[in-house]
């Protein structure tokens, strides 16, 4: 096999000879993005291949562990930059010699749609493709909603754009997304498939001249499964529009029409929310502080409790690779807790998520114990018990007498004070609050929760083990609810308050669900127990009877044993079978006689006004926990609120979206609020502050590492 070197291009691509075949490289670390050097360079080697008489096909390679993984996030929010990527990948689709993708890794976004330029698509067996845009606000902007509508037909192409979803090449392969499945050395068996099934063949017809089948597509069912998937967000419509466009547009008109719609959607406030949610992701791993702290080796885990967040706690480390003990204080529960995670094994494998010797295997990579001896070599040790200060201190100061010196003590706890617990041990600097949200082994979202004595490196450590779960983690100081509890438990203080005044819940319900959040409140209350919400308000009764407004229906509907789901009726009533629940007349007459009693003549509000009192709630919690330096940035909340709370991603967070529409209308709302609801609810002083100098909640920020 010969091989010399055909030119140098000064940009991460260059081309090799190999037989003939000009080995188009592209080498931009560490995902190979395409960058405008890149784009550059592809088509100085399309001029390249197209100019060289000698040269009969070529092979598009990318050097490290992915293909061309999608944009270069560096140039995000900068003007066009030429070559903009629908020329360069009309550039490769015009080549005048057959063009082959090699592909591997990741082959995302812009990644896909140059390989959906070239004539053919080779990779290897592990390898994923996606349309992902959506997933920012935007559609496929270089010919991907026109040219994989024509490849793979409408019904594919609407489902893996609208839906962000990843194709594996098995898929692929069978949809005709990909001509071969290499089983050897890529790049070899991309020049192999060259050999073997492209030289002395004409170029293939390109994509952008195949026609798109329609008349089998239903349409009506099509369309109705995007709204569905959208859940208020316009860019997964905006896509579907476009590749419908493939079947009844040229290829000139659809990419015409594309690129318009691609422009609506790149200024659209629900896409400058959904890159500040894509941004906010990194941003929150930036800790002032912790930028030169280096980090404990953490691999062996103790977890105390098995219950329901205790299991999914421990599948969560299985999974990523921990080597995991579980606790229980007694033979029967620890039972009950292998029943747990087997079930959730059980169900990964029902839905195709999980091999059965995978899930076999993961199993077995837990220690089940009921002695605390057992956690002596443990690096970190969570413990996920029942919401009782005496029991966690208790269990603490134990821990305390057995594990090794460096060891890090953990607590699951929703909104215990830390600092509390950690004055039960003599080493406090240990102790953090590690913040899972249940189901733990699904739920993206981590508060890691720094104590008044915990020390940089523990807080560096936590974010290593969050980074490792794969978790959104977020940083937050004490105070009773951390930054999501205590967002939301004064959003539900409202939502009861405007029950007794004015709505009823499933008015509440609906607003919300129209706002974006995937259940109203209600309906999540009923899903995880009004009991649950019943012993944090009990705890806090004093707070109420010092003077802030109290509701009691919820206690009502726990006397009367209506718990939610779990007992058949909460708020709605499940007896029907009915799983989102039917509205219960007697629930409408109990808010009516409790309205009666109380006084109160019902005020008429509708949903926008639902919605923008929530927002305000919400935004005003935040700057108090701004102000407060409860969290660092407003992004942070953000994060927590979209991550654990269902805030929908294509607002931004509750912070971001009062900045877009005005924290001088919030302000206004939030008075609005406090003269209706008295005490408790006065607007917070930076709320004040930032209307009162035309500022932001994304100008605010608080240095936390350092203040220990």
């Amino acid at each position: 096999m010969s091989k010399s070197n055909v030119s140098e291009i000064t940009s991460p691509v260059t081309i090799d000879i190999q037989d003939n075949i000009a080995i188009i490289r592209i080498n931009n670390p560490p995902v190979n993005a395409i960058s405008q050097v890149v784009r550059l360079g592809l088509v100085d080697a399309i001029n390249t291949l197209n100019a060289t008489s000698g040269l009969a096909a070529g092979v598009i390679w990318c050097e490290g562990k992915t293909f061309i993984a999608g944009a270069d996030i560096r140039e995000f929010g900068k003007g066009p930059l030429e070559p903009l990527l629908p020329d360069v990948v009309l550039a490769l689709e015009g080549c005048s010699k057959p063009l082959i993708a090699a592909l591997h890794g990741t082959a995302l976004g812009g990644g896909l749609e140059i390989a959906l330029g070239c004539h053919y698509r080779v990779a290897t067996s592990s390898a994923q493709f996606g349309l992902p845009e959506v997933n920012l606000g935007l559609i496929p902007g270089a010919g991907g909603t026109q040219r994989l509508p024509r490849l793979v037909g409408i019904e594919l192409a609407v489902d893996m754009i609208t839906s962000c979803r990843r194709v594996m090449t098995s898929e692929a392969l069978e949809t005709g997304l990909i001509d071969a499945v290499i089983s050897t050395d890529l790049l070899s068996g991309a020049i192999d498939f060259v050999k073997q099934n492209v030289l002395g063949k004409p170029v293939p017809t390109v994509l952008s001249a195949c026609k798109v089948a329609m008349d089998a597509v239903d349409l009506d069912k099509l369309e109705a499964a995007v709204i569905r998937r959208a859940k208020g967000q316009l860019s997964p419509l905006k896509a579907y529009e476009s590749v419908l466009n493939s079947g009844s547009l040229s290829f000139e008109q659809g990419m015409k029409r594309e690129r318009e719609l691609f422009a609506e959607c790149l200024s659209s406030t629900q896409s400058a929310a959904l890159r500040h949610a894509f941004f906010g992701q990194r941003v929150i791993s930036k800790i002032p502080g912790l930028e030169k702290v280096q980090a404990r080796s953490v691999d062996n885990i103790g977890i105390i409790g098995s219950g329901t967040m205790g299991s999914g706690i421990a599948v969560a480390f299985v999974n990523a690779g921990f080597n995991v003990t579980v606790l229980e204080m007694t033979k029967d529960a620890l039972e009950r807790g292998k029943q747990k995670v087997s079930g959730i094994y059980e169900a990964s494998v029902k839905r195709g998520k999980l091999g059965q010797d995978e899930s076999h295997r993961l199993l077995r990579g837990i220690t089940w114990s009921t002695s605390l001896d057992e956690l002596s070599t443990m690096d970190c040790v969570i413990e996920a018990v029942f919401e009782d200060m005496d029991v966690k201190k208790q269990l603490f100061s134990s821990l305390d007498k057995i594990l090794k010196k460096g060891a890090i003590f953990a607590t699951n706890t929703s909104y215990l004070d830390i600092d509390e617990i950690a004055q039960s041990t003599t080493r406090p600097q240990d102790v953090i609050g590690l913040h899972f949200f249940s189901p733990a082994n699904i739920m993206k979202l981590l508060e890691i929760v720094q104590a008044e004595k915990t020390t940089p490196e523990v807080v560096a450590s936590a974010f290593a083990i969050g980074k490792r779960l794969k978790k959104t983690a977020v940083l937050a100081r004490v105070c009773d609810g951390f930054i999501g509890n205590r967002i939301w438990s004064r959003l539900r203080q409202q939502y009861e308050y405007m029950i007794e005044d004015a709505v009823y819940p499933q008015d509440i319900d609906r607003a919300m669900k129209s706002y974006g959040f995937p259940m109203g409140p209600f309906a999540v209350y009923d899903l995880s127990g009004l009991d649950i919400s019943k012993a944090w308000r009990d705890a806090r009764k004093e707070s109420y009877l010092s003077g802030m407004r109290y509701v009691g229906l919820p206690d009502m509907l726990c006397e009367m044993g209506r718990l939610g789901q779990k007992t058949g009726k909460g708020f709605y009533d499940y007896s029907s079978g009915n799983r989102k629940g039917d509205i219960d007349p007697q629930i409408t007459a109990l808010v009516d006689q409790q309205r009666s009693a109380l006084g109160i003549t019902p005020v008429s509000i509708d949903d926008t006004d639902i919605q923008l009192r929530a927002l305000a709630v919400m935004a005003n919690e935040g700057a108090r926990i701004l102000e407060e330096e409860i969290a660092i940035r407003s992004v942070d909340i953000d994060m927590v609120m979209i991550n654990g709370y269902g805030y929908p991603a294509w607002r931004g967070g509750p912070m971001f979206e009062a900045d877009q529409f005005g924290l001088e209308t919030i302000l206004k709302e939030v008075n609005k609020m406090y003269n209706i609801c008295g005490k408790g609810w006065e607007p917070s002083s930076l709320l004040v502050k930032l209307v009162d100098t035309g500022g932001k909640f994304s100008d605010f920020s608080n240095s936390r590492i350092n203040k220990n």
